[in-house]
């Protein structure tokens, strides 16, 4: 009887950090997106105005298709450490 709850302990604690690594993850990237789409792009637009990329500034950049790039780097990253995570757990779909 003792084992069954140290057992059931464990694969608690063991969920909740995977939970919390999954949040953590989460957390970050969604920094990373506003910082990107919302900062970047609409909020230090002028301060990005002088910089050339592309024959535009870099904040029109960035609101037209870097917020755009980063997002998209940014879903591939979380499927990526998403399986590593799941491996690293025991709960990989392999």
């Amino acid at each position: 009887m003792a084992d069954h709850s140290t057992n059931s302990a464990q694969t608690a604690e063991a969920d909740k950090g995977y939970w919390q690594a999954n949040l953590r993850l989460i957390y970050i990237s969604l920094v990373i997106w506003a910082l990107v789409s919302f900062g970047f792009g609409i909020l230090l637009r002028p301060l990005l105005s002088g910089i050339a990329v592309g024959g535009t500034d870099l904040g029109f950049w960035f609101a037209q298709q870097g917020s755009i790039l980063v997002f998209l780097v940014l879903i591939f990253n979380y499927a990526w450490r998403m399986n590593k995570l799941d491996a690293e757990f025991g709960v990989d779909e392999e």
